[in-house]
């Protein structure tokens, strides 16, 4: 595992730099909301405090990963159902506006992409760690596919397979190979919540196959445009 050399690790985010960073993310959030339902301020800002607690808990630089929490969905903003680097020239844009040095914007622009779900492998920085555990643990909530996930689909404008097929595709490795997450307690208190919400969505897949569960959905669907 790696992170940034001592050089760098110096030229934190200042705690004025992330009130800006904050402010304006909370303005796009608000902004639009309605194109956000799913990827809005209410994650943004689960994942910050999740982050900021993985972070100080793995001896990342902390500074940067609240940044990095507050900044790593703004790809959906950009364009619907896209990777997080989609979100690399108005992430940067952001911290550019708050002052935030280029070097350190660049640190928090890989720390974004290293984390990201698809891309993420066993040794990635103490930060992307820690920006990853807080995001995954979002995902694995119990609530998020009762309470969020019809929220997801309407956001991206994919379907139920496609999403299926995405989760499965994506955690189920991770989870198999021993590195959903990356801190030990967190590993050890939502394992099991990862573990029925992946099983969840293998279900759901399976049962996609059933033809009378899609006749189910389509009736489901027809009323919900006809309401």
């Amino acid at each position: 595992m790696h992170t940034e050399n001592a050089a760098t690790v110096r030229s934190a985010v200042p705690a004025a730099a992330i009130a800006i960073v904050d402010a304006q993310v909370r303005t796009l959030c608000a902004h639009y909301a309605k194109r956000l339902p799913f990827h809005g301020w209410h994650h943004v800002s689960f994942v910050r405090a999740k982050a900021v607690r993985f972070a100080t808990a793995n001896g990342a630089e902390v500074s940067v990963v609240e940044t990095a929490a507050l900044v790593h969905d703004v790809n959906y903003l950009v364009r619907r159902n896209s990777s997080a680097a989609a979100g690399g020239r108005l992430r940067q844009d952001v911290l550019a506006d708050a002052g935030v040095a280029e070097d350190v914007a660049a640190w928090i622009e890989r720390i974004v992409v290293e984390a990201e779900m698809a891309n993420r492998g066993p040794d990635i920085s103490l930060e992307a760690q820690a920006l990853s555990d807080a995001d995954t643990l979002f995902k694995a909530l119990p609530v998020t596919p009762v309470m969020l996930s019809h929220r997801y689909l309407a956001e991206n404008g994919i379907t139920l397979r496609e999403l299926a097929d995405k989760i499965v595709g994506e955690q189920q490795d991770k989870h198999d190979e021993g590195y959903y997450f990356y801190n030990a307690e967190a590993a050890a208190t939502y394992s099991r919540w990862a573990a029925t919400n992946l099983m969840l969505w293998q279900h759901i897949r399976e049962s996609l196959d059933d033809h009378d569960v899609t006749e189910l959905l389509a009736a489901v669907n027809a009323h919900a445009s006809a309401s």
